[in-house]
Protein backbone atom coordinates (compact mmCIF):
# COMPACT_ATOMS: atom_id res chain seq x y z
CA UNK A 1 0.00 0.00 0.00
CA UNK A 2 2.56 2.56 1.00
CA UNK A 3 5.41 0.87 -1.08
CA UNK A 4 8.04 0.39 2.14
CA UNK A 5 9.76 -2.79 2.46
CA UNK A 6 11.13 -4.49 5.81
CA UNK A 7 14.68 -2.79 5.84
CA UNK A 8 12.87 0.73 5.07
CA UNK A 9 11.06 0.33 7.51
CA UNK A 10 13.19 -0.79 10.14
CA UNK A 11 15.55 2.07 9.03
CA UNK A 12 12.58 4.36 9.97
CA UNK A 13 12.29 3.24 13.22
CA UNK A 14 16.03 3.05 14.09
CA UNK A 15 15.69 7.14 12.65
CA UNK A 16 12.31 7.67 14.95
CA UNK A 17 14.44 6.42 18.20
CA UNK A 18 17.50 8.51 17.65
CA UNK A 19 15.19 11.62 16.70
CA UNK A 20 12.29 11.09 19.49
CA UNK A 21 14.14 9.69 22.13
CA UNK A 22 13.39 6.39 24.08
CA UNK A 23 11.17 8.51 26.64
CA UNK A 24 8.86 10.44 23.97
CA UNK A 25 8.42 6.95 21.69
CA UNK A 26 5.94 5.94 23.25
CA UNK A 27 3.80 8.45 23.15
CA UNK A 28 4.21 9.23 19.44
CA UNK A 29 3.46 5.72 18.85
CA UNK A 30 0.42 5.87 20.73
CA UNK A 31 -0.64 8.87 18.51
CA UNK A 32 0.00 7.64 15.67
CA UNK A 33 -1.99 4.44 16.48
CA UNK A 34 -4.64 6.52 17.00
CA UNK A 35 -4.52 8.73 14.13
CA UNK A 36 -4.52 5.42 11.93
CA UNK A 37 -7.99 4.58 13.74
CA UNK A 38 -9.64 7.56 13.04
CA UNK A 39 -8.24 7.59 9.49
CA UNK A 40 -9.85 4.02 9.03
CA UNK A 41 -13.38 5.03 10.94
CA UNK A 42 -13.42 8.44 8.36
CA UNK A 43 -12.96 6.24 5.51
CA UNK A 44 -15.74 3.69 6.67
CA UNK A 45 -18.31 5.81 6.89
CA UNK A 46 -17.79 7.83 3.91
CA UNK A 47 -17.65 4.73 2.29
CA UNK A 48 -21.04 3.37 4.26
CA UNK A 49 -22.29 7.12 3.20
CA UNK A 50 -21.83 6.99 -0.46
CA UNK A 51 -23.55 3.55 -0.32
CA UNK A 52 -26.55 4.68 1.59
CA UNK A 53 -26.94 7.52 -0.93
CA UNK A 54 -26.63 5.80 -4.17
CA UNK A 55 -27.98 2.65 -3.45
CA UNK A 56 -27.28 -1.07 -4.27
CA UNK A 57 -26.16 -0.75 -7.48
CA UNK A 58 -22.46 1.35 -6.43
CA UNK A 59 -21.64 -2.51 -5.52
CA UNK A 60 -22.28 -3.67 -9.03
CA UNK A 61 -19.29 -0.97 -10.69
CA UNK A 62 -16.70 -2.12 -11.66
CA UNK A 63 -14.12 0.01 -10.78
CA UNK A 64 -11.10 -1.89 -12.02
CA UNK A 65 -12.74 -0.56 -15.79
CA UNK A 66 -12.66 3.24 -13.94
CA UNK A 67 -8.56 3.03 -13.03
CA UNK A 68 -7.23 5.76 -15.20
CA UNK A 69 -4.05 3.57 -15.32
CA UNK A 70 -6.24 1.16 -17.49
CA UNK A 71 -6.56 3.86 -19.82
CA UNK A 72 -4.41 3.29 -23.16
CA UNK A 73 -5.67 5.53 -26.13
CA UNK A 74 -3.79 2.92 -28.90
CA UNK A 75 -6.28 0.19 -27.75
CA UNK A 76 -9.33 2.58 -27.56
CA UNK A 77 -8.57 3.73 -30.75
CA UNK A 78 -7.65 0.55 -32.53
CA UNK A 79 -11.06 -1.49 -30.65
CA UNK A 80 -13.01 1.45 -32.46
CA UNK A 81 -11.89 1.25 -35.85
CA UNK A 82 -11.91 -2.67 -36.05
CA UNK A 83 -15.38 -2.52 -34.85
CA UNK A 84 -16.38 0.54 -38.02
CA UNK A 85 -14.13 -1.65 -39.93
CA UNK A 86 -16.42 -4.96 -39.11
CA UNK A 87 -19.23 -2.89 -39.71
CA UNK A 88 -18.53 -1.89 -43.03
CA UNK A 89 -17.53 -5.39 -43.98
CA UNK A 90 -20.27 -6.63 -42.97
CA UNK A 91 -23.02 -5.66 -45.83
CA UNK A 92 -19.90 -6.45 -48.63
CA UNK A 93 -19.52 -10.08 -47.22
CA UNK A 94 -23.62 -10.63 -47.48
CA UNK A 95 -23.72 -9.95 -51.22
CA UNK A 96 -22.87 -12.68 -53.73
CA UNK A 97 -19.93 -12.55 -55.59
CA UNK A 98 -20.42 -10.73 -58.94
CA UNK A 99 -20.02 -13.10 -61.89
CA UNK A 100 -16.93 -13.28 -63.74
CA UNK A 101 -16.59 -10.37 -66.50
CA UNK A 102 -16.65 -11.02 -69.97
CA UNK A 103 -14.08 -9.18 -72.40
CA UNK A 104 -16.02 -7.04 -75.22
CA UNK A 105 -15.13 -6.69 -78.74
CA UNK A 106 -14.64 -3.18 -79.09
CA UNK A 107 -11.79 -2.78 -75.74
CA UNK A 108 -9.87 -6.06 -75.82
CA UNK A 109 -8.79 -6.87 -72.59
CA UNK A 110 -10.92 -4.82 -70.76
CA UNK A 111 -14.08 -6.16 -68.23
CA UNK A 112 -17.79 -5.41 -69.80
CA UNK A 113 -19.80 -3.97 -66.99
CA UNK A 114 -22.94 -4.98 -66.06
CA UNK A 115 -25.99 -2.73 -66.63
CA UNK A 116 -25.54 0.42 -64.97
CA UNK A 117 -22.21 -0.05 -62.74
CA UNK A 118 -18.81 1.57 -63.99
CA UNK A 119 -15.92 -0.44 -65.52
CA UNK A 120 -13.55 -1.45 -63.53
CA UNK A 121 -10.30 -2.03 -64.99
CA UNK A 122 -8.81 -5.70 -64.19
CA UNK A 123 -5.40 -5.97 -62.21
CA UNK A 124 -2.85 -6.14 -63.98
CA UNK A 125 0.14 -8.54 -62.66
CA UNK A 126 3.69 -7.74 -62.60
CA UNK A 127 6.85 -9.20 -64.33
CA UNK A 128 9.84 -10.21 -62.77
CA UNK A 129 12.11 -7.09 -62.47
CA UNK A 130 9.03 -4.33 -63.04
CA UNK A 131 8.61 -1.48 -60.46
CA UNK A 132 5.89 -0.81 -59.20
CA UNK A 133 3.61 1.68 -60.67
CA UNK A 134 4.33 5.45 -58.80
CA UNK A 135 2.11 8.05 -58.32
CA UNK A 136 3.83 11.09 -58.24
CA UNK A 137 0.62 13.20 -57.32
CA UNK A 138 0.25 11.37 -54.11
CA UNK A 139 2.99 11.90 -52.46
Amino acid sequence: MIGINGYELLVLAILAVAVLGPERLPEYASQLARLVREVRRMATGAREQLREEVGPEIDEVDWRKLDPRQYDPRRIIKEALLDDFEDAVKPVRARPAPAAPQATAGAPGRAAAPSGAPAVKPLMRLQDGDRAPFDTEAT
